[in-house]
């Protein structure tokens, strides 16, 4: 596990910590003007750059995939890192993030090093989801795993079934994982798209397979008995917790809502 690459999803400017074995990835570069000091997730072929839209960091994900070669693969966000702190921990600092010899103790034990699972606890994954989002994605996703995947359909009732689930896209892990959860993602996703109409969804919406995806990630998981090692999820940034709060409960008893609050650096 000598060559690390884990991937730093951004899609514009923003402080990016300085870490060996860490590279900042521009999300949607066919789309938009390349940055400076980035790799473009469409500098090569194949790419899947100019559908960023529609799904989100795994644009970054897929670049990975397709063109890093590395020991160990992994994709964070540029809001959102993989560390530990503890308590008495307040404000975000660089050295919690972990680095090349966190990466390699925790997966001397490991398969999967993931932030620590979202606890929705009033309601399961698959009833958040559609409060959240529009059902119909979720619906032809279970279609494609029953007719296309079966294997993998014990383990999405369990998911969906859960109240909780590592989500945000974040993982870190061996290569020959990686790229086995990539090219089962990527297919059973691929299928997804032919089948279903978005052309109507609100730019939110339309980052669909973005969501289908951090439910998939667990489902992969335990369809093929990895073992996972929680970490924290850190953030540079000020989070706003009573507003999420708001915001779950008004898509539990009033209908679908937001799920993303905006920062001023999103502005």
């Amino acid at each position: 596990m000598n060559h690390i690459f884990i991937g730093i999803a951004a899609h514009k400017e923003y402080p990016i910590p300085t870490l060996d074995g860490y590279q900042p990835i521009q999300v949607g570069s066919a789309n938009h003007k390349h940055l400076q000091g980035y790799v473009h997730d469409d500098a090569k072929e194949p790419n899947i750059s100019k559908k960023n839209d529609n799904y989100s960091e795994l644009t970054a994900t897929y670049y990975i995939w397709k063109h890093v070669d590395a020991d160990v693969k992994g994709l964070v966000h540029y809001r959102r890192y993989l560390g530990t702190k503890s308590l008495f921990d307040h404000k975000f600092r660089q050295d919690q993030i972990l680095n090349k010899a966190d990466v390699k103790r925790l997966l001397a034990n490991s398969d999967v090093i993931v932030p620590k699972s979202r606890n929705y606890y009033i309601e399961s994954n698959e009833s958040h989801y559609v409060h959240a989002h529009h059902t119909e994605p979720l619906q032809e996703l279970i279609k494609v795993l029953r007719s296309q995947y079966p294997e993998y359909v014990d383990a999405a009732e369990q998911v969906l079934s859960a109240r909780r689930a590592h989500m945000f896209n974040m993982y870190i892990m061996k290569s020959e994982h990686y790229d086995q959860f990539c090219e089962w993602l990527f297919s059973v996703l691929s299928e997804v798209e032919k089948n279903v109409d978005i052309e109507y969804y609100d730019q939110q919406e339309a980052r669909v397979f973005g969501y289908l995806s951090e439910l998939m990630t667990d489902m992969w998981i335990i369809a093929n008995h990895l073992r996972v090692i929680e970490v924290d999820c850190l953030y540079p940034e000020r989070q706003h917790l009573s507003k999420k709060i708001f915001l779950f409960l008004k898509r539990k008893f009033v209908g679908r809502g937001e799920t993303h609050i905006k920062s001023s650096v999103d502005k």
